[in-house]
């Protein structure tokens, strides 16, 4: 075992009625009872992330208003200045802005000389023609460059790409619909939130799918590595009881339980409670579990699957196969979106323009902890027929985004189709969501460079995962488009 500990937290002592925790998952489907946990998609609750909020510089850039230039000559700076602080901080509570104005170049060196605490820049161009977007967009941290149409758009185009060529860390919003900034500035509360965030590690070969260290460095996010004799002696000190009231909860819930026994389950609920309170020992958001490694080894009493479909609905993220990459990307999408990921293994099928996301753990709540729930069933885990498994009967005809990011490479890849089948097949894993893609040919081109996962998400989000992208230094493909 090598535990994180984020520096603010080494000297912390914790205290926790381990019983209330259990009985309040038992009660409320890990939510409402236990404070640590999220009471709604991928929220920061006391005791989950010790995280503050973002700070952000406001920087309004123009020059003095009797000079003649877009906008116009004598136009009302500081109204606009006011209107535009005030709706943000009603859009964005979440976010601490600091307001101030730059008009030259001196202005704004000195800025940025004198600037401590800020997590990151978001410049609003109200007129041209200033240096302030370029200085600070070369200044290392991450900046949000905003066009006030008609005001700042020749500088605004002129920066943004010069600072895209160059590889910093800046994202551009130039549109007429107030909630495209909004959307764009979530990415600061998730860049925040995943330096504090923590994800549990169950595997005893420590770089199995992803690197450990880079996640650490890139995002600041600790990863705790769990082996399996620490997991084991977790689900033999988990309450069964407990573990059986949620089976009971599943297979009341479940349209159907085609080959697990009652028994099989209960095991995953006792599985489920040892993952819960693992997570709560390190303060943890995530889990990744070594399954199929370790169930095949005779190193895991029963497979997680249940449990990960119950922490995925419930707004935490349960990943299979100590997928740390699979594992980052949806937790970075669930603090963007609030909604959880589906791992798969895809199948592509040309005839018919199709990527099949086939895989054993599935969430029956795609749009977030409160959203509306479609049918699941319970099954065996499909390659070896053993154990409890979940195939989600998702719903049809959304968009949806499907992604993965590779820290060690700063790189992500990205492609999107419509949802147009549950496909019924014996083979391979159980759930299989059908989705149509632009170019299906095109699609099979990257697949040696980022193995078979991917991370599927209800919703279109280009926008939202370039905009995080181009404000953590990631290179964005988008692997379906040709």
């Amino acid at each position: 075992m090598k535990p994180y500990v984020h520096p603010s937290k080494r000297n912390e002592t914790n205290e926790f009625n381990r019983r209330m925790f259990l009985t309040g998952c038992a009660g409320c489907m890990a939510c409402a009872a236990t404070p640590w946990l999220p009471k709604s998609a991928f929220s920061v609750p006391a005791g989950a992330i010790d995280s503050d909020k973002p700070q952000i510089r406001l920087v309004f850039t123009h020059i003095p208003p009797d000079t003649p230039t877009w906008p116009y000559m004598g136009y009302d700076y500081d109204g606009r200045k006011q209107e535009l602080t005030a709706q943000l901080r009603k859009e964005c509570p979440n976010i601490d802005f600091h307001p101030v104005t730059v008009k030259n170049e001196e202005e704004t060196i000195q800025l940025l000389a004198t600037d401590e605490g800020i997590d990151g820049y978001l410049i609003y161009l109200l007129g041209i023609w200033t240096p302030a977007s370029r200085i600070i967009s070369e200044s290392g941290y991450p900046t949000l460059l905003v066009d006030d149409l008609y005001g700042g758009s020749g500088e605004f185009l002129t920066q943004y790409a010069a600072a895209r060529r160059k590889g910093l860390k800046v994202a551009g919003v130039s549109s007429t619909r107030f909630a495209d900034v909004v959307e764009a500035l979530q990415c600061f509360e998730c860049i925040k939130k995943l330096k504090y965030s923590r994800i549990i590690d169950v595997c005893d070969n420590e770089t199995l799918w992803g690197n450990p260290g880079s996640i650490e460095e890139v995002f600041g996010t600790g990863i705790v590595q769990v082996k399996s004799d620490e997991f084991n002696q977790a689900y033999e000190q988990a309450d069964g009881e407990v573990g059986k009231e949620w089976a009971g909860r599943w297979i009341r819930n479940a349209r159907a339980v085609v080959e697990p026994t009652r028994e099989e389950i209960e095991k995953s609920g006792k599985i489920y409670v040892a993952m819960l309170n693992l997570m709560h020992q390190y303060k943890a958001q995530a889990i990744a579990v070594d399954c199929l490694g370790l169930y095949y080894g005779g190193k895991l009493p029963a497979y997680p699957c249940l449990g990960f479909f119950q922490m995925n609905n419930d707004g935490l993220v349960g990943a299979c196969e100590a997928d740390l990459e699979s594992t980052i990307s949806m937790l970075i999408m669930g603090y963007l979106t609030g909604r959880p990921g589906y791992i798969s293994d895809p199948v592509i099928d040309t005839s018919k323009n199709q990527v099949i996301y086939a895989h054993c753990v599935a969430p029956n709540k795609v749009y977030g902890p409160d959203g509306p729930r479609n049918s699941y069933d319970i099954r065996s885990h499909s390659e070896d027929r053993k154990g409890a498994a979940i195939r989600s009967l998702m719903p049809l005809g959304e968009m949806t985004t499907t992604l993965k990011f590779s820290p060690h490479r700063k790189e992500a890849v990205i492609h999107r189709g419509k949802t147009v089948a549950n496909i019924d097949e014996d083979k391979a894993c159980r759930t299989k969501l059908a989705v149509e893609v632009d170019d299906i040919r095109k699609l099979m081109t990257e697949w040696d460079r980022w193995g078979w996962h991917r991370v599927t998400f209800y919703g279109d989000y280009m926008q939202l995962v370039q905009s995080f992208c181009d404000l953590t230094g990631f290179a964005l493909e988008d692997e379906g488009k040709a």
